[in-house]
């Protein structure tokens, strides 16, 4: 079996959720990770826009569009 290697980012969250096992906590990190993400994909999808490689015709067309299957 092949050893799992956490990547800088999985040690360190790691050792923030020793410090406090209460189910609250998990979720306030997981409310301020998932903010920290969308502000993220916002100023992505905002660059997108601008630079008219994302529109609203291409939107409609990956919402109709099965984004799990394999070609």
């Amino acid at each position: 079996m092949d050893a799992t290697i956490l990547t800088p980012a999985q040690q360190h969250l790691l050792k923030l959720f020793s410090f406090d096992r209460s189910d609250s906590y998990a979720r306030e990190i997981q409310e301020v990770l998932m903010r920290h993400f969308q502000k993220k994909l916002d100023e992505e999808s905002d660059f997108l826009w601008d630079a008219g490689v994302l529109n609203q015709e291409r939107l409609d067309d990956i919402k109709n569009e099965d984004l799990h299957a394999k070609d």
